[in-house]
């Protein structure tokens, strides 16, 4: 059962981008406050970090994760671990909220048995750009992937099955959603380089919380 927070929510209408696609603009609501507050609280925990690649580059993206499972680049590869590798403790919980946001947008969009595990957390400064990449390194490819958008406007990039596929380029602002499955569940996306701005809530920076069923 999804969260009251967001109950009152259910008739923003789905957006289609392609298929198994969905922008939901403006979801988070009045929301974003608490949302934010509680970023606070994990990243006491597990501070913003700026992981490697396993070719050895340091990614401009700063991000933290939040769950059973967090998100992890090294030397080692991409993979889910259950430890914050900077303290070897496990990740922070993730927050009822932000459960309720990924579930409930989750299912607007048709996925109404989405139970996330992971929520990787990334920073976007100006300049700052994620390549364009697919999410493959989670167990379970029938669950859809939820990306919550805070702060900056960002342009989301969205591609195909192949990574030399035409690029669909839509602008996020904050409070937007976007989730997508099935068909869409492995198609290539980033985020363009970030323009410079100031968000009355976020400052200079855009926040992402994306959501998966890692384990």
């Amino acid at each position: 059962m999804h969260d009251d927070l967001f109950s009152h929510l259910t008739s923003i209408p789905a957006e289609p981008l392609v298929p198994g696609a969905y922008l939901l603009r403006g979801f988070v609501g009045q929301q974003d406050h608490q949302l934010l507050r509680e970023l606070q609280q994990i990243l006491a925990q597990a501070p913003w970090r700026h992981m490697q690649t396993p070719g050895g580059l340091t990614m401009s993206v700063a991000m933290s994760n939040c769950g059973k499972l967090g998100w992890v680049s090294d030397r080692r590869g991409y993979r889910y671990a259950s430890a914050d590798p900077l303290s070897s403790l496990p990740w922070p919980k993730m927050p009822p909220s932000f459960d309720a946001l990924a579930q409930s947008a989750a299912a607007i969009a048709g996925f109404d048995k989405f139970k996330p595990d992971a929520c990787l957390i990334n920073r976007y400064a100006s300049g700052t750009k994620l390549s364009l990449h697919q999410d493959k390194d989670e167990r379970d490819f029938a669950q859809p992937i939820v990306s919550v958008s805070l702060g900056l406007s960002a342009i989301f990039l969205f591609g195909g099955l192949n990574r030399s596929d035409p690029v669909l380029r839509t602008e996020l602002a904050h409070g937007d959603v976007v989730v997508w499955g099935g068909p869409s569940r492995l198609r290539y996306h980033g985020i363009a380089p970030l323009k410079p701005g100031e968000h009355p809530l976020t400052g200079r920076v855009r926040i992402n919380l994306t959501f998966r069923a890692a384990g």
